[in-house]
């Protein structure tokens, strides 16, 4: 089966506006459909450096030593990922460092998975366990607010913020057999 996506909504290119002119240098992923216009974006741009990650956690750590190198860095993941991360999160609490993570969300809206769903279930209440503040984006207009509110909040604020982008927002998967 082969994934068949639609043009790139405006909403995903705010994203990458907010993130540029919020000043991210580095942006690490695990890659994702959800995130391919905004990691498509970042890996074109010569003032910003993508890092793809093996595993959800390790943008966890790149995020903090961003931080301690004088850059900032946004974590792009889905909420499957979203559990592989709580235990590296403690490290955020524990040394008071800012952070940003984008969240597409699975589990959700007309998923067709259901080994989505039980994480999607869990993805708000585990991050706030781990002392990080989360911003729901459902609509299209109003994910630049959003996402630029959590920018500011991570690094004029000085805390962990997480965006969850809806699974209604990122559209239908549509599945098409070979």
């Amino acid at each position: 089966m082969s994934e068949v996506f639609s043009p790139t909504p405006a909403w995903q290119e705010q994203i990458f506006k907010v993130l540029k002119e919020g000043g991210i240098q580095q942006v690490s992923y695990v890659p994702d459909a959800g995130h391919a216009h905004v990691i498509r974006r970042v890996n074109e741009d010569p003032d910003m450096r993508g890092i793809v990650l093996t595993t959800e956690e390790e943008g966890v750590a790149v995020a903090s030593g961003a931080w301690l190198g004088g850059q900032r860095h946004a974590l792009l993941m889905q909420s499957s990922g979203v559990g592989n991360c709580i235990n590296m999160m403690s490290l955020l609490q524990s040394c008071r460092f800012p952070f940003l993570t984008l969240v597409t969300m699975r589990g959700e809206y007309a998923e067709f998975n259901p080994w989505q769903v039980p994480m999607s279930k869990a993805t708000q209440a585990s991050m706030e366990l781990m002392g990080i503040k989360v911003y729901r984006a459902e609509r299209a207009d109003e994910v630049e607010d959003i996402v630029g509110a959590a920018l500011d909040f991570a690094f004029e604020g000085g805390e962990p913020v997480a965006v969850l982008l809806s699974q209604r927002l990122i559209g239908r998967k549509k599945w098409l057999r070979n």
